[in-house]
């Protein structure tokens, strides 16, 4: 399945565990493992995720924390 960065975007992010909703995915990068070329994690920008606030703080996903992708939204387990 091939997915570009942009149709992340406006996907609604959820924690699986407890049905949390973090927010809507706005800006984000990958972090590549060099190596593998495998996706390691998934970087939100502050702005990226509506309700985070103003400061200039980034949240780290860890790409085995993702569940699934999905039309319009992200599944997640939050540790």
């Amino acid at each position: 399945m091939v997915m570009r960065m942009k149709s992340l975007a406006k996907k609604e992010v959820i924690n699986v565990e407890n049905g949390e909703k973090l927010g809507v995915l706005g800006r984000a990068d990958l972090i590549i493992d060099p190596e593998s070329g495998l996706i390691k994690s998934l970087v939100i920008m502050n702005n990226g995720l509506i309700g985070f606030g103003s400061s200039k703080k980034e949240m780290v996903i860890d790409w085995s924390q993702i569940e699934t992708i999905g039309e319009e939204t992200i599944l997640l387990k939050k540790h």
